[in-house]
């Protein structure tokens, strides 16, 4: 089903939660569980990397992938040979698909083997994605994707051309049908393995950058732009 809708042209209250579902709610720690629209959006736009799942030839399969978020819309590209986006664009409405979003922000180290956990930021999107036939919008998507990775970039560079687009696909997913997970803290041990002789606790991550690295074929007054300084 071709797809004219504008970028975020969902019509969505921007401050209503989203309607949990029988998908989105976890089988276990549910106490963790969010449908927070502006923590959703928070954890999307620090990434840039999501895994995208489908049912190919009967089996699943899931990829790793970089997206954008334009509001209430998720935007994946790829080659127009690409198998997933090639099924996309010939399934109608579209292709059911899962999409998943992770930050590791944390190594929790209990007493016990059990109790060894993760703290974490993660959205599931479950819904139908749909190939982005309207010129326009897919170039405003494939812009969101590049400022995903380096928000400024997209300025900064030059715009797919004519040929270029024709061998690109682009496919959304809207922001309908998913849930946030959350876990912060220490380990949760039990009470009899407290006095236990180990070392318990959290091993803090972040993710960082190093300096960035000019191409060997960089004209030497180029200068590093200010957005990637930021980074």
């Amino acid at each position: 089903m071709p797809d004219t809708a504008t970028p975020d042209s969902t019509g969505t209250d921007a401050a209503a939660p989203y309607e949990p579902t029988g998908r989105t709610v976890p089988s276990r720690a549910g106490q963790r569980a969010s449908y927070d629209r502006e923590l959703v959006h928070s954890i999307l736009d620090e990434a840039y990397l999501c895994h995208l799942g489908f049912v190919r030839d009967g089996a699943p399969v899931v990829l790793p992938t970089l997206f954008g978020r334009v509001g209430e819309r998720l935007y994946v590209h790829g080659s127009t040979g690409s198998r997933p986006l090639r099924d996309t664009r010939a399934a109608d409405p579209g292709m059911a698909v899962c999409l998943t979003v992770t930050h590791v922000d944390g190594l929790v180290l209990a007493r016990s083997a059990f109790h060894h956990s993760m703290n974490y930021r993660s959205v599931v999107v479950h819904g139908i994605a749909r190939t982005v036939t309207d010129p326009e919008g897919r170039r405003v998507a494939l812009d969101a994707i590049v400022d995903q990775v380096v928000p400024g970039r997209s300025a900064d560079s030059r715009p797919a051309d004519t040929k270029e687009l024709a061998a690109t696909a682009v496919i959304r997913l809207d922001l309908e049908e998913l849930s946030a997970k959350v876990r912060t803290g220490g380990p949760n041990d039990d009470p009899a393995d407290l006095s236990l002789p180990y070392w318990a606790g959290v091993v803090p991550l972040a993710r960082g950058y190093a300096a960035p690295v000019p191409s060997d074929d960089l004209d030497p007054t180029v200068p590093v732009p200010d957005y990637l300084t930021a980074l």
